[in-house]
């Protein structure tokens, strides 16, 4: 029969527990979480028993540790809900890539525009990649000009992570939001 994570001391991935807290001496602070002082485990153990509750581990890294008489389901749950706020809250930084020639239509051009503005306005990057086409390669003065424009264009949104840098028949450059 396996035993309960109260009987063995030690939640799989949390905090010591009752049995489990291994100093001699610990920092206590009660149900109402008053401060009680410094006291031997088995003294907090006792308390928490008396109180119908579980001696936590709080803080392990303190001298001595600090234990908490609390529940212990709603401990565990109170920290799965502050996970999953955290969670919530992260967002996740993509790069959105946009492609562009250096002969591209000035409808085209705003169309892309206002993509990436899009783009910024949900916080991602741009990576902006221009590819050359036969005679293009000649006149990469051109592609250049599209790309400078763009900067210029998304100045008040955005700012150039990397210069435009040209890698064999691409030009590559990262955008990323203001």
């Amino acid at each position: 029969m396996t035993k309960s994570f109260r009987e063995r001391g030690q939640l799989d991935d949390g905090p010591r527990v009752n049995q489990g807290i291994r100093a001699p001496r610990i920092r206590l602070i009660d149900e109402n979480g008053e401060m009680i002082g410094v006291v031997t485990t088995q003294e907090g153990i006792r308390r928490a028993e008396l109180a119908g509750l579980d001696l936590v581990e709080v803080s392990p890294q303190a001298d001595p540790p600090v234990c908490k008489i609390l529940d212990l389901g709603k401990y565990k749950y109170e920290l799965q809900k502050k996970k999953a706020a955290v969670r919530k809250n992260q967002k996740v930084i993509e790069i959105k890539e946009i492609k562009v020639r250096p002969t591209i239509e000035e409808n085209d051009y705003q169309v892309k525009l206002r993509a990436m503005k899009r783009f910024f306005e949900d916080g991602d990057k741009v990576k902006v990649s221009m590819r050359f086409r036969g005679r293009e390669l000649s006149h990469q003065e051109l592609g250049m000009e599209v790309l400078k424009r763009m900067c210029t264009d998304l100045d008040d949104i955005a700012r150039v992570e990397h210069e435009p840098k040209f890698e064999g028949k691409q030009i590559f450059m990262l955008l990323s939001p203001k």
